[in-house]
């Protein structure tokens, strides 16, 4: 099972703007890769780094993306971005089974669900994901597949409060259960790319067994 640190924000603002962040993270931050292809039959692997830390109020997130398919079409909160070029965040905060999954395409459409597994994963509140701070290298119009080497970056600013299955406060010394994943369900080349490894038969970002460790100090 992979673990890692998740260092807390020296930025001095309680919600520092998001480009502030973006290159305090490239500076200060481990990038963690995505890397894992549990499914053989679906081997391509674009080149996929993620990067987290947090703030008194806020989980920041960045990933780094370089692929040869690039899609964002989904425009709406809750819709398929996981067709998409789409990168995820699956967070487990307490033993209670509860998970929070964040998924966002290249152009910062947003999937936000929460439950203890696949079937019973309700969808949260599109006002409650608008609270959620996104800044994308590639715009925020939608974009048709484009064929060829192209490499995005998203910045995601996550308010605590958003989480509402749990009251997350005072982080340092803790340990959360999660994963992180890279996908296209309906790119030219589907992917399925994970931080930990899944080992289902077939691809299901939904599985809070084969979460790893996040630790914060």
């Amino acid at each position: 099972m992979k673990e890692t640190e998740v260092i807390r924000s020296g930025l001095k603002s309680a919600y520092p703007r998001l480009e502030e962040i973006s290159t305090w993270m490239d500076d200060k931050c481990r990038k963690n890769p995505i890397d894992l292809v549990n499914w053989v039959e679906f081997e391509y692997k674009p080149e996929v780094f993620f990067a987290i830390a947090y703030s008194t109020n806020e989980f920041f997130l960045k990933f780094y993306v370089t692929e040869n398919y690039f899609k964002a079409e989904k425009t709406d909160s809750n819709q398929e971005v996981y067709e998409d070029s789409c990168v995820e965040f699956f967070v487990l905060p307490e033993d209670d089974g509860v998970y929070y999954n964040l998924e966002f395409n290249g152009i910062g459409t947003c999937l936000f669900g929460s439950g203890t597994g696949r079937n019973d994963n309700k969808k949260a509140d599109p006002e409650v994901i608008s609270r959620i701070r996104r800044l994308c290298s590639a715009g925020i119009y939608p974009i048709k597949e484009k064929v060829g080497e192209y490499s995005w970056t998203i910045t995601i600013a996550i308010p605590f409060g958003i989480f509402q299955n749990h009251s997350i406060k005072e982080l340092r010394g803790k340990k959360f259960r999660a994963n992180f994943y890279k996908c296209g369900d309906k790119l030219t080349v589907p992917h399925y790319l994970t931080w930990n490894h899944v080992r289902t038969e077939k691809p299901d970002f939904h599985q809070p067994e084969h979460f790893g460790t996040l630790i914060f100090v």
